[in-house]
């Protein structure tokens, strides 16, 4: 569904502001939000990511507040709570949602911030220098000179490349982010 959609079923469900046309206008709103979740999900599992947890970022990240409970999700999704905690438990460990404590509960609140996509690729950075680390042993292991050790050493040169270019896109990054939403 296009934005142009979503204007005109929002639109069409508005009516005379009886009960009935809140009603009817909050299930049109809860219409449009599944399917965002459900085709942006269907995007991120095309690129990689499991079904579950793509369905609970999006669901997260088309949530006004960005903040939802297991529960919450649960019946947004229609799932079953352990496949909600599965789900949470590696988006945090992608570091593409956080874990919070709802204020005055034992609940869990899991949130998206608005930096999810910085933190999830800043968070890559270890990883990186884990990756060069074993390439670095495994090019003096094998041997520069080797088939193997040359194939090594160009994935470690690529690797060694994106770091700093990650580093400077970051940077790029949250000047270009100051000047669109820093209006204070």
């Amino acid at each position: 569904m296009t934005s142009e959609d979503a204007a005109r079923e929002r639109e069409r469900t508005r009516g005379d502001g009886s009960a009935g046309d809140a009603e009817a206008r909050t299930k049109a709103d809860a219409e449009v939000v599944s399917r965002f979740v459900e085709q942006f999900a269907s995007q991120l599992v095309e690129a990689g990511m499991a079904r579950m947890p793509s369905r609970v970022f999006a669901a997260l990240l088309a949530s006004d507040s960005g903040a939802l409970t297991a529960a919450e999700l649960g019946d947004r999704l229609r799932v079953s709570p352990a496949a909600v905690s599965g789900a949470v438990r590696y988006l945090t460990q992608q570091h593409m949602v956080s874990r919070e404590r709802e204020p005055g509960t034992r609940r869990d609140l899991f949130r998206v911030h608005s930096n999810q996509w910085y933190e999830a690729l800043g968070s890559r950075d270890a990883v990186l220098k884990r990756w060069e680390n074993a390439l670095r042993e495994g090019v003096a292991g094998l041997g520069a000179d080797t088939p193997a050790g040359r194939r090594l050493a160009e994935t470690l040169a690529f690797f060694e490349f994106l770091e700093v270019e990650l580093a400077e896109m970051m940077d790029r990054w949250r000047a270009h982010r100051k000047a669109l939403f820093d209006h204070g």
